[in-house]
């Protein structure tokens, strides 16, 4: 089946985490919308509770704790037949290698980058972009990227 690469969470560091990052337990229709996909996680670090999911739901390969820097993170990104993700390092990283790249988009502290009322970017001809029509709506959104994943 296809390879499909996530990324649900970035760093804490950054000043709007708690606006793009997410729970991994609200990716699960995203899961049950892939039909033969095999679903690699491409984080490096996980919060307790993303772990505590990845090992009672088993529908994710995680190899976070194989990746010893971002040159492994590209490798493990180049490989995959889609990347979908949150607005971290690894959704740019993935246009960047111009791979096929869903982000997920929250409505406050969204990078400039990612322009307005629109759904692809100018600067990764790849991405195609998934907006929260809400603050805080990512079930939204996740519901919008599995009804586009089951189209494939």
């Amino acid at each position: 089946g296809r390879r499909i690469g996530l990324a649900w969470s970035g760093s804490r560091l950054d000043l709007h985490d708690r606006h793009k990052s997410m729970r991994l337990r609200r990716l699960a229709k995203l899961l049950d919308a892939g039909g033969d996909a095999v679903f690699v996680g491409l984080q490096k670090d996980l919060r307790d509770e993303d772990r505590d999911f990845l090992a009672a739901d088993g529908r994710i390969l995680h190899l976070g704790d194989e990746l010893s820097d971002f040159a492994d993170t590209a490798a493990l990104a180049a490989s995959m037949d889609l990347v979908i993700a949150v607005d971290t390092s690894v959704a740019h990283l993935a246009g960047a290698l111009a791979r096929p790249v869903w982000i997920m988009l929250a409505v406050v502290g969204v990078d400039w980058r990612w322009l307005l009322d629109r759904a692809d970017s100018p600067w990764y001809p790849t991405a195609r972009l998934f907006r929260q029509e809400a603050i805080g709506d990512w079930d939204g959104v996740v519901r919008d990227v599995a009804a586009a994943l089951a189209r494939l």
